[in-house]
């Protein structure tokens, strides 16, 4: 065979290997990030109710957006911007994290006794430090109030402002938010705002670097786990807040994953399955989004629940 003719094979070869390439493109139809959105779109289709849901891969940049601009109610995800206000406090010198507080109940004037803070003894003094643990951690509303009540929710809202934060904000028992507090409750916020403030703290950007080490570690202690969490390994660092009302069901989670960290978050409104069973319809989609995400940004690294996990939910 001439070398001429040899090319010319060589060459063919290279330009049918090209078209079919280009062909098996054209019919896949998606690339992986398309897939995944059709993925999480898929999940949602049957939802009898109205989700949200904001995704993004930080290291490589995939993203999932799924009326992630929407407003939705926070629930206790508020609990995240009042942290950002007291430890921006904090930073100012205005409190300090040891500070000794002094308990009253009546000085909260919230009538649900279901908390750990509502159990101590008043007149007993408690650390400001713990009062942040027991708002993040358990999820305490007495605590949470509490904190609330010495930042001040339009200061809170003043800092979101200030930090980009448009649509996230401080409702109950902060003047001038009558209206959105009947419709969204304590607080309102939309899944890519509420995922993007826990890339900041992750990122060491929110208040100063020493501030966001510290809320993230807070962030990184659930006692809720059952929901999200419960779809992740034990193993691996998951910073979180959840929030629940009636008609809604709410999570974030920056996950520090073994091929690099990924943000969602998830919120439902105008559920119509209102119940606290565990097996809540919006709980399952939640539970559901979590196990998926995992298995698509971690092919490699598989997992699920042990046998009978779900005695311990």
């Amino acid at each position: 065979m001439s070398m001429k003719k040899s090319k010319q094979m060589i060459r063919k070869f290279f330009l049918l290997s090209l078209l079919v390439f280009i062909c098996n493109l054209s019919f896949s139809g998606t690339n992986p990030e398309q897939s995944l959105t059709t993925k999480l779109k898929n999940t949602t289709n049957e939802f009898n109710g109205n989700v949200g849901i904001y995704v993004r891969h930080l290291k490589t940049g995939e993203t999932v957006e799924i009326s992630a601009d929407s407003l939705f109610p926070t629930a206790s995800m508020i609990k995240v911007p009042i942290m950002l206000k007291i430890f921006d406090m904090i930073d100012h010198g205005i409190m300090n994290y040891d500070d000794e507080l002094v308990w009253y109940a009546d000085s909260i004037a919230y009538p649900y006794a279901g908390s750990i803070l509502y159990s101590f003894q008043e007149g007993k003094s408690i650390s400001l430090k713990i009062v942040v643990s027991l708002m993040m951690s358990y999820s305490d509303n007495h605590a949470s109030l509490w904190c609330q009540k010495l930042a001040g929710g339009s200061q809170i809202n003043r800092w979101l402002e200030n930090n980009g934060f448009k649509n996230t904000r401080v409702n109950s028992r902060t003047e001038g938010r009558q209206n959105d507090w009947k419709k969204y409750g304590w607080g309102q916020t939309t899944p890519r705002e509420m995922a993007e403030m826990l890339v900041l703290i992750r990122e060491g950007k929110a208040v100063s670097p020493a501030a966001s080490e510290e809320m993230y570690r807070v962030l990184t202690r659930p006692y809720w786990h059952d929901v999200a969490l419960s779809q992740i390994p034990p193993y691996i660092q998951v910073a979180c807040k959840n929030g629940a009302v009636g008609d809604s069901r709410s999570e974030v989670l920056l996950v520090n994953a073994p091929s690099g960290d990924y943000v969602f978050c998830i919120i439902t409104k105008n559920q119509q399955d209102t119940s606290w069973n565990h097996d809540n319809e919006g709980y399952a989609l939640i539970l559901n989004t979590s196990r998926l995400l995992w298995e698509h940004f971690e092919p490699d690294h598989p997992w699920s629940p042990a046998m009978d996990a779900e005695k311990y939910r």
